[in-house]
């Protein structure tokens, strides 16, 4: 049996938004996982969009959200807001954006190729 390790703090990669936070990401063997901050003021669709290149997110997030909150709305209009603690599984074809004046922290394994310049 063989075991990896890398501590979150000490990232493999640490992708940057367009402004407004960034996405450090450790990938062990197959599992890969992202420690996102989002800083007051990021939004989706003006921080990310234009390194994915599409209309809304078409990642398949699952985690974590460990401090501050966030609204995500899906394409079809229906929203929900996630705050520390809450455990998510949020779905592609949305937009989304951080509340108030705390950065929002989320630990995501749905981050492959989040925020990955092609």
């Amino acid at each position: 049996m063989s075991s990896a390790m890398q501590s979150i703090n000490d990232p493999h990669e640490t992708r940057p938004f367009v402004a407004h936070g960034h996405m450090d990401v450790v990938t062990l063997g197959d599992f890969t996982v992202g420690r996102g901050t989002f800083e007051p003021g990021w939004r989706w669709s003006a921080d990310v969009k234009p390194i994915a290149g599409t209309d809304s997110c078409q990642v398949h997030h699952t985690g974590v959200c460990v401090a501050g909150s966030m609204t995500i709305r899906y394409d079809d209009g229906t929203e929900m807001t996630i705050g520390a603690g809450d455990v998510v599984v949020i779905e592609p074809g949305h937009d989304a954006w951080t509340l108030g004046n705390e950065p929002c922290v989320m630990y995501d394994t749905g981050v492959a190729a989040y925020a990955k310049p092609s």
